[in-house]
């Protein structure tokens, strides 16, 4: 564009976004309508509106001010009285409002009603509502997925008079009446390797079982129900562990057997409390099958895992239509930020992560639920979840630091979202398995799942259903395609650990590529078309560092820009 041609007293030198509409801002929404009955689609398009403009403005203001006041814990009263509660500010209490009651986050999957609709939604209007939200308040969706997961998790596992008692606790909109829910796994010597719990339950002679232990790392340490994993064998390893339900109050009122010992003074997230727990004799309902802990839980985590993929991509979200808002509105050298060549370059770079974040969010969330209906789904969905959790939140960590680097120096200055967005975003590698651990388990459903040719089924079916590749890239898309199976079954057949990151990574992209010419063939958008180009082009294909780079897709760019 040429600078005649702008209107230069519009153009603020500091361009602000806040109070506009996130999800009129997203050109690329209506990828939603890929994955939703049309019926449902419509219904939440004036929910998703109206939320898009509260997180652009007033939930954004209250995620700010709860950035800046975390919880507190008062062990005592003033008379010297045990009592063990976390003190929230009031603005994240609203935060909760708006998720649990107002929007019932935790409850769409488990029951009809909420936002009007008669039946449970699919998870995919789940996580399009969660990725909105998301972009403005990153660490309340942790309980929020936790609730949701929990309530999953029993209501597979758990015996039906006690998922009887406590489903309608932890779905219901009355937020007076709800209570939240909580995981409780990690301890010192047990973070990534389960097999070390060294917390132990014993079976008490009224059928209830008794929890000691230590867990060190407790996320919402004051939901009203959590699940814990602890020794109930005397089998050493995964085999001797079960899971458990513990409440927070007992049926006569009073307080559980456990202490919160402290909060944890957390680099993000630290609008939401995260504590260390003493067990001291809680009571607690076995869940599922005694030995059986880790296996069970194993449903709560992958669920959990795509919720942090679905985190990742809002932040990432978030962080670009930030990014585009800036380059758009700021001139330097008499031009827009966004018509210059490396920032355009830069914004494509951004924007074609976060997109296929977006994708594979999606996509997860349609393997889980077929998952769901028939056990045969199983393999699809065991290597989708650390797939996604694995690249997505690594991608978020770069595109929340570069996103910041194009509003320069007020980027990181605490007035703005950039710096929290940024520290959220260092989270999602480490919640729910680290990149390694995450990338071996891609391994591991390789290996013992036989997750690969499911996989490949997928990938074949999405691109059979999309819009073609253009011609002259073709035999490219195939011999990537080819190739990234081709190392990942070499990986899982020589359980070779050292190729997990990169197996992880060129699935994720062969995926995502695949999901986006779908999604272009469902929405009739050349847009998707053009990012999946570019996922090829750039992130499955070598390309020498020393040779001339070719020139922005500027059209691309001005798409994605729209409504921004």
């Amino acid at each position: 564009m040429d600078i005649k041609d702008l209107d230069i007293a519009s153009l603020h030198p500091v361009p602000d976004a806040h109070g506009i509409n996130l999800y009129e801002a997203d050109a690329s929404r209506d990828v939603l309508s890929a994955y939703l009955p049309e019926a449902l689609y419509q219904h939440l398009q004036p929910h998703l509106s109206h939320l898009g403009q509260m997180a652009g403005g007033y939930l954004d203001d209250l995620a700010s001010v709860a950035d800046k006041n975390p919880p507190t814990l008062s062990i005592r009263t003033r008379a010297g009285i045990d009592e063990n509660r976390i003190n929230k500010h009031p603005d994240y209490v609203e935060l909760e409002r708006w998720a649990y009651s107002k929007l019932g986050l935790a409850a769409m999957s488990h029951r009809g009603g909420v936002l009007g609709w008669p039946e449970p939604m699919p998870p995919a209007a789940k996580y399009a509502l969660t990725y909105l939200f998301v972009q403005a308040e990153f660490g309340l969706c942790c309980p929020v997925s936790m609730t949701d997961s929990l309530a999953r998790t029993l209501r597979k596992f758990g015996d039906p008079a006690l998922v009887e008692k406590v489903l309608p606790m932890v779905t219901t909109q009355d937020f007076d009446e709800l209570h939240q829910g909580a995981m409780f796994m990690t301890e010192q010597g047990a973070g990534s390797d389960v097999s070390a719990t060294d917390t132990t339950a014993q079976l008490h002679p009224d059928g209830h079982w008794i929890l000691h232990g230590d867990k060190w790392f407790c996320s919402n340490p004051d939901a009203g129900f959590a699940m814990v994993l602890a020794r109930s064998e005397e089998t050493p390893g995964l085999k001797g562990i079960s899971l458990f339900l513990l409440p927070r109050t007992l049926d006569d009122g009073s307080h559980n057997h456990y202490r919160i010992l402290r909060l944890k003074d957390k680099l993000g997230t630290r609008s939401m409390a995260s504590g260390e727990i003493r067990l001291e004799g809680a009571q607690a309902w076995l869940v599922g099958e005694r030995g059986q802990g880790f296996k069970h839980m194993s449903d709560m985590i992958n669920n959990s895992r795509l919720s942090n993929g679905v985190r990742a991509a809002g932040l990432m979200r978030r962080a670009l239509t930030e990014a585009l808002y800036v380059s758009k509105n700021r001139l330097a050298f008499n031009r827009r930020l966004i018509d210059l060549p490396l920032m355009q370059r830069q914004l494509l770079k951004l924007a074609v992560w976060t997109e296929q974040a977006r994708t594979m969010v999606f996509q997860t969330a349609r393997a889980l639920e077929a998952f769901d209906r028939d056990e045969a789904g199983r393999p699809l969905a065991r290597i989708m979840t650390p797939l996604i959790k694995f690249r997505a939140c690594r991608d978020a960590r770069k595109v929340t630091g570069d996103a910041m680097e194009v509003r320069g120096g007020c980027g990181y200055i605490e007035e703005w979202s950039d710096p929290r967005i940024l520290r959220d975003a260092h989270l999602g590698s480490i919640w729910e398995g680290t990149s390694n651990i995450v990338a071996l388990d891609v391994i591991r459903a390789i290996r013992r799942e036989k997750s690969l040719p499911a996989l490949r089924q997928l990938v074949d079916d999405l691109l059979r259903e999309g819009t073609p590749v253009r011609a002259e890239l073709a035999e490219l898309q195939q011999s990537r395609i080819d190739a990234a199976f081709a190392v990942a079954e070499k990986a899982g057949e020589e359980n070779d650990d050292i190729m997990a990151r990169q197996v992880g990574t060129a699935l994720y992209n062969v995926v995502t590529m695949a999901g986006m010419r779908w999604e272009a063939a469902k929405t009739q958008s050349e847009m998707r078309t053009r990012l999946a180009d570019y996922v090829l082009l750039h992130r499955l294909s070598a390309r020498d560092p020393l040779t001339a780079q070719d020139q922005a897709d500027a059209e691309l760019l001005n798409w994605l820009a729209q409504g921004v």
